[in-house]
């Protein structure tokens, strides 16, 4: 079953049980995704729903920051629900000793000076862990490794 049918499949169920709130966010994702295939004209393929689903999540932690510092906790909250049920459709996320193996890996394979290895090394990286860990973080611990 691919992601896009398990997600209308989701839809239809919380729709029966009547789960306003997880109706309400996949009915957002549906519509990112309808979008994207209407602007590029293609049939979305599970990895750029993970993408969209990345894009997603990322820009409702930006509105929690933001809805905390304006002191707007119920708001917050509801991005944080939002947050739950997206992540539900992501692939399982990797250990910490995994990416650091992986981290290790691509490090092996890209020879070179330090700092100039980073964009090398989180592109050889990005197509292995997307959707699979933050790519933030990893960037921050391939940063760290090549300043040693």
């Amino acid at each position: 079953m691919t992601l896009k049918t398990r997600i209308q499949e989701e839809m239809k169920a919380a729709m029966r049980a009547r789960e306003s709130a997880r109706l309400s966010t996949i009915r957002l994702l549906l519509a990112a995704i309808k979008q994207k295939e209407v602007d590029e004209r293609v049939e979305v393929s599970d990895p750029d729903i993970v993408a969209i689903i990345e894009r997603m999540i990322k820009q409702r932690r930006e509105s929690i920051a933001q809805f905390d510092a304006g002191g707007r906790p119920d708001l917050s909250a509801s991005e944080r629900a939002e947050i739950e049920i997206l992540q539900t459709y992501m692939p399982q996320q990797l250990s910490e000793t995994e990416v650091e193996a992986m981290i290790e890996s691509a490090l092996s394979e890209v020879g070179g000076p330090g700092a100039a290895r980073i964009g090398a090394v989180m592109a050889a990286l990005k197509p292995k862990l997307a959707g699979r860990t933050d790519m933030a973080q990893v960037a921050a611990k391939v940063r760290a490794r090549l300043a040693r």
